[in-house]
C-alpha cells in the first residue's frame, strides 16, 4: 500500500505533545551533517566535498516501483532513465523486451488502451472475498482439516473487514462535514488568508463550523500552519477516509479487470502500458527526488545521487499493491538495466510470496540492490506481519533447515531531525531483526507533481535516502556487488547508544528504550563513513574497476562525470 504520509502527518497534528512545536527543519537537512549542521542527516553535502570532489562516477539506473513519477517535472526531467534501443510514440516494441514505448518505464497497473488503476482493495479485503466466496453459507462442523484452517483466516478477515467499514462510513461522513465546514469559513469569515485572530473573533451557531474554527485554531497557535495548509490536510484525510470506504475496504470493488491481464497466471507479465505518471504520481515523485533530483542546478531541492537515472515502474494504486505486479516490476527493472530498486510501499499479507521471492533472487542473481521502506504502523515487524520481506516464504533444502534471506535486501525504519529522546519517528516500524538501519523520514523537502515541492514523511522517504547513498557508492565503486554495497552500508551506519522513545501513537506513554534495540545495526545510515569504508573495500565484481567504466550502470548508457 502507498504509505500515507499525509495520513501520518494529520495524526501528529491532532496531538497536544507534537513534538516539532515552535520550530522546523533545515529544508535540505537528509543530506546535512550532524557534526557540522547539528542535524542527524547522512552527510551528502560533505561527502561531496571532502570525498568525492573530483573523483568519477558511472551512471547509475534506480527502478523506482511506486505510484508514478512526474518525469516532466523540472528537478527530474533531465536524470529520468531513457530507452535509447526504442522509438518513442511508434507503437511498436522496438527493442523486443516486450513492452511498447517503455521510454522511461513501465506501469504494470494499466491497459494497451491507456486506461490505469487508480484505486484497489487492501490484502485483507482481497483475501476476505476469496475465502467468502469458499467459505459463505457452508457447514463449518463438515470441512476438512485444511478448510477449517482456511475458515479461521475467514473469520479473521471477515471480522477486520466489516468493523472497518462500518467504522469508516461513520468517520468519513464526519470528516467530509469538517472538510465542508472548513472550506466554507473562508466565506463566512470574508477573507481568503485567515489568522488566528480572525478565526477567535468568529462567532457561528453551526456546531461543525464551531469544530472546524476550533481544529484550526488550536493548530495554527501550537504548531504555526497556515490555516491553508490545514484546509489541505483536513480535505485530503477525508478524501482519504472517503477511498478507504468506497475502495479499500469495499469487497465489492474490483478493478483488475481494467489491467486485463491473466491475474491467475503469476508469471503473466506482458501486459500494462507506458503511462510511467499514473491517476497520481506524488508518491513516485517525491520519492524520485530524494534519490537523485538534479543536484546544483538552482531549482528547488538536491537528491542524494549525483550521477543517475530514474526508471519509474508504476506499481502501486491507491490501496495494496498485488504480488504479482511487484514481481513483474522487479524483473522489468532487472531486465532494463537498474543497480538499486527503491521499494516504498508495504502491506500485512502476501498471498502470492513465492512468486515475490522468485523475482527478489532474480534480482540478486543481476546483482541488483533493493531497498524498501519497514512501513508506518509504529510496529515491531514478525517475520508474518509485514511484507514484502527479504525472508523467503520457503526454508532451506527440503524444509530442513532455517529460514533463507536475501542478501541484496535493505529495509529501512525512519528518523527525525532531532537528536535524543524524539530521534526515531513515532511512525515507524522497527525491530531488531527485520529492520537493517534508520534514515531521514521526517519532514523531507522533495519534488511532487507539476514542478512543486512539499514535506513529506514516513519511511517512504527514509528508504530513497538510503537508495540514494546506494546509488552515490555503485556509481563512484562500480566494482562493488551489491551484496558488499549492503554491508558497507550497514557496518558504516552511525551508532546511537542513548535510549530514544520507542515508536507508539499514545506520546504520553512512549517507552524510553535502546535505540540499538529497534534495527539490526542500531544505527544510522552515513554516506560520509560509507564512501570512507568503500575507499578501503576490494571489489568482487569482476572485469570492473574503479575509473567509472565497465559495470552495469545500465543496458543503454555508460556515462562517466567527474564531480566538479
Amino acid at each position: 500500500m502507498k504509505l500515507r504520509v499525509k495520513l501520518v502527518c494529520w495524526s501528529l497534528f491532532l496531538s497536544a505533545t507534537f513534538i516539532f512545536a515552535q520550530d522546523s527543519a533545515p529544508k535540505n537537512w537528509f543530506n546535512l551533517d550532524l557534526s557540522k549542521d547539528g542535524v542527524p542527516g547522512v552527510s551528502t553535502e560533505r561527502t561531496y566535498q571532502e570525498l568525492l570532489k573530483g573523483k568519477k562516477s558511472k551512471t547509475v539506473v534506480v527502478a523506482v516501483l511506486d505510484s508514478g513519477v512526474d518525469y516532466e517535472h523540472e528537478d527530474l526531467k533531465d536524470i529520468m532513465w531513457v530507452n535509447e534501443d526504442e522509438i518513442p510514440g511508434n507503437g511498436i516494441d522496438d527493442d523486443k523486451n516486450g513492452y511498447i514505448d517503455d521510454i522511461h518505464g513501465w506501469n504494470f497497473l494499466g491497459n494497451a488502451k491507456g486506461e490505469d488503476v487508480a484505486h484497489d482493495n487492501l490484502e485483507v479485503t482481497r483475501l476476505y472475498k476469496k475465502y467468502k466466496e469458499m467459505f459463505e453459507g457452508r457447514d463449518e462442523n463438515k470441512l476438512s482439516k485444511k478448510e477449517k484452517e482456511d475458515y479461521a483466516k475467514y473469520k479473521e478477515y471477515k471480522k477486520v473487514v466489516e468493523e472497518k467499514r462500518a467504522q469508516l462510513e461513520e468517520e468519513a461522513g464526519t470528516f467530509i462535514a469538517i472538510s465542508t465546514a472548513i472550506n466554507n469559513l473562508s466565506d463566512e469569515i470574508g477573507k481568503e488568508s485567515i489568522s488566528v485572530e480572525d478565526l477567535k473573533n468568529f462567532k457561528t451557531d453551526n456546531p461543525l463550523m464551531g469544530y472546524a474554527v476550533q481544529i484550526s485554531q488550536s493548530i495554527m497557535a501550537s504548531e504555526g500552519h497556515s490555516f491553508e495548509q490545514i484546509k489541505k490536510d483536513i480535505n485530503e484525510y477525508a478524501e482519504y477516509l472517503q477511498s478507504e470506504y468506497e475502495y479499500h475496504y469495499n469487497p465489492d470493488f474490483d478493478p483488475r479487470s481494467i489491467v486485463g491481464d491473466n491475474y491467475a497466471d503469476p508469471y503473466d507479465r506482458n501486459y500494462g502500458n507506458n503511462d510511467y505518471r499514473g491517476p497520481d504520481a506524488q508518491h513516485g515523485t517525491h520519492v524520485s527526488g530524494i534519490i537523485g533530483a538534479e543536484r546544483g542546478n538552482g531549482l528547488g531541492m538536491d537528491g542524494v545521487a549525483d550521477n543517475v537515472r530514474i526508471m519509474s515502474v508504476r506499481t502501486v494504486p491507491d490501496g495494496d499493491e498485488r504480488d504479482k505486479d511487484v514481481a513483474a516490476a522487479i524483473m522489468y527493472a532487472v531486465d532494463n538495466g537498474a543497480s538499486v530498486i527503491n521499494m516504498s510501499f508495504g502491506k500485512g499479507a502476501s498471498p502470492r510470496k513465492e512468486v515475490v521471492d522468485e523475482a527478489v533472487k532474480y534480482a540478486q542473481a543481476h546483482d541488483v540492490l533493493i531497498v524498501c521502506a519497514a512501513g508506518n504502523d509504529n510496529k515491531l515487524i514478525t517475520k508474518d506481519n509485514n511484507f514484502p520481506t527479504d525472508q523467503y516464504a520457503k526454508r532451506g533444502f527440503l524444509g530442513l533447515f532455517g529460514p533463507k534471506f536475501a542478501n541484496n535486501w535493505i529495509e529501512v525504519g525512519a528518523i527525525n531531525w532531532k537528536t535524543g529522546e524524539d530521534l526515531v519517528a513515532p511512525f515507524s516500524n522497527y525491530s531488531p531483526d527485520y529492520v537493517d538501519v534508520f534514515s531521514p523520514g521526517m519532514d523531507i523537502y522533495s519534488t511532487v507533481p507539476f514542478n512543486q515541492y512539499e514535506n513529506l514523511q514516513g519511511t517512504s522517504m527514509a528508504a530513497p535516502v538510503v537508495a540514494g547513498v546506494a546509488a552515490m557508492l555503485r556509481s563512484y565503486f562500480p566494482d562493488l556487488t551489491a551484496e558488499q554495497v549492503k554491508t558497507i552500508i550497514m557496518e558504516s551506519a552511525v551508532k546511537q547508544k542513548y535510549k530514544v522513545k520507542e515508536p507508539g501513537e499514545d506520546e504520553a506513554n512512549r517507552a524510553l528504550v535502546p535505540f540499538s534495540s529497534l534495527s539490526v545495526t542500531g544505527g544510522i545510515v552515513n554516506a560520509y563513513e560509507a564512501v570512507k569504508l568503500a575507499e578501503k573495500t576490494k571489489g568482487k565484481k569482476k572485469g570492473v574497476s574503479r575509473d567509472g567504466v565497465g559495470g552495469n550502470a545500465s543496458k543503454k548508457e555508460k556515462k562517466t562525470v567527474a564531480v566538479p
